[in-house]
């Protein structure tokens, strides 16, 4: 009865505070002031959310759709892993470590026009058990853990780029950093290309010298911030971890940074899978693979396992500074017994997250992984859906609740919302001034429930829509709902 107690007068309490622009109360005139422009915003944390009444960030993760690729190759086997998934104008590439074992390790491409049925094309350009007819684009020329553990290629969007760099790529590599002699200290190596099948070394010298490296690094050019962006393995108290760094022309990097993660407790991350959002290019999200050492067996046979995993969802507004808003799993192992396995690959996901339809963005994740080589079939490639800019939503049940937002400015003449209701739930929208108080014409009772599940909708008042006389002041959104999903917003014309 105490705990009930509690939890009703916090439930109060919070009513109170997210009611406060209704009731003409003061909201805190200390909160940063949100520039969005015509940005498209995601509700991936609490970076546009002033105050919440009875409503809730919800993830929602992917649904598991097909297995696109698996890796059964003769040159490829139980090793296969650290897949990128590049989607470069009408072609998507599909590239990934090959090998049966860790002693030779190659580097292949697939090729798709649809990102769903792929196919090896034989570029003749390395040979394996004596033929060159095979997707082979690099393999290490030293011994194992170099140069094709763990190739990472982008596409470079940097308008500066030369035609003959146009693609670049990072990986671990071996190298003498203190000229002792000892050349066997790893290192992350850039190589450019311009085709995407034909590669070299941009320099002899590696890129970053600080970190593990054993795992898949990403880099990628960062175009709302005009930079070069490296996230690399590293540890932090002995943890595995990420590391940021940055450059401004892919040659010279920042020391690598630990990422940020508030008051978040600190788990082990194999992987990172980091990405700008395509649709919003300045917000960062991460689909780094958990790794969970602690835990060996599964089922009643008490299998016996090196660690167990799965992939959790981050954000960033800035790319160093993430935010834990989702502690539960995007991607779980499922009912197949095999993705309780090795803790190396299982539930891996891809450097790549895209557009694949009107309606859908996919992401990608390697399962039936084992680093012993005991599973009963090669590894696969499984692609998943969420919702057009659906990581994640503001979320109210059926009782009710709303969403104040930060102070904000924009720019355009209407505002879309991505939403989602029951047959009996609504979406209903406030504009107020940047204190909270509602603005004549645009307040709550001129606003129409909303009801529906679209993708982009124009919010009216009064069949009011044009809000081109706000534009440039500074001013908060309301949302008042009930069993309603509010994923994403945009001001535009």
């Amino acid at each position: 009865m105490k705990s009930l107690q509690i939890l009703t007068g916090l439930f109060m309490i919070l009513s109170l505070f997210g009611s406060a622009g209704s009731m003409g109360q003061t909201l805190t005139q200390d909160e940063p002031v949100r520039e969005i422009g015509s940005r498209l915003e995601l509700f991936l944390d609490d970076w546009l959310i002033s105050s919440v009444s009875n409503t809730y960030l919800k993830m929602h993760p992917p649904v598991r759709k097909e297995i696109l690729f698996t890796f059964d190759a003769a040159w490829e086997g139980y090793q296969s892993a650290y897949v990128t998934v590049m989607k470069d104008d009408g072609l998507y590439r599909l590239y990934y470590r090959a090998g049966g074992d860790l002693d030779r390790e190659y580097t292949a491409m697939a090729v798709s026009n649809d990102g769903i049925t792929w196919t090896r094309p034989n570029l003749g350009l390395f040979s394996f058990a004596g033929s060159t007819n095979n997707n082979i684009i690099w393999t290490g020329e030293k011994k194992a853990y170099d140069e094709s553990h763990n190739f990472s290629p982008f596409k470079d969007t940097n308008p500066a780029a030369p035609p003959s760099m146009r693609y670049k790529a990072v990986t671990l590599d071996r190298y003498d950093v203190n000229g002792d002699g000892d050349a066997s200290e790893r290192v992350l190596s850039g190589f450019i290309s311009a085709d995407g099948v034909h590669w070299s070394k941009i320099r002899p010298e590696p890129l970053i010298t600080l970190g593990g490296f054993d795992s898949h690094n990403v880099a990628f050019y960062d175009a709302h911030n005009d930079r070069y962006v490296c996230y690399s393995r590293t540890a932090v108290d002995g943890k595995r971890a990420i590391s940021f760094s940055e450059s401004p022309d892919f040659l010279n990097w920042s020391t690598p940074i630990p990422l940020d993660y508030g008051e978040a407790p600190l788990e082990q991350f194999y992987t990172n899978g980091m990405t700008t959002y395509p649709r919003a290019p300045h917000i960062f999200v991460g689909l780094p693979m958990r790794f969970v050492p602690d835990r060996k067996t599964v089922g009643v046979d008490r299998r016996t396992v090196d660690a167990l995993s799965d992939a959790v969802l981050i954000s960033s507004h800035d790319g160093l500074n993430f935010s834990r808003t989702f502690m539960e799993a995007f991607i779980r192992p499922g009912p197949n017994p095999v993705n309780w396995g090795s803790g190396h690959g299982n539930q891996t996901p891809a450097f790549g997250v895209h557009q694949t339809g009107s309606d859908e963005i996919s992401v990608y994740w390697l399962e039936q992984y084992h680093y012993s080589g005991t599973s009963p079939s090669p590894p696969k490639l499984r692609r998943g859906t969420v919702r057009l800019d659906g990581f994640a939503s503001v979320s109210a049940n059926y009782g009710g609740g709303e969403m104040i937002t930060k102070p904000l400015v924009f720019q355009g003449q209407n505002l879309f919302i991505n939403y989602s209701t029951s047959a009996k739930g609504f979406v209903r929208v406030e504009i107020q001034d940047s204190v909270g108080n509602p603005i004549s014409g645009f307040d709550l009772a001129s606003s129409k429930e909303i009801y529906g599940d679209e993708l982009e909708r124009i919010v009216s008042w009064e069949g009011v829509a044009d809000l081109s006389s706000l534009s440039g002041q500074t001013v908060r959104l309301r949302f008042v709902m009930k069993d309603a999903d509010l994923f994403a917003i945009q001001f535009k014309n």
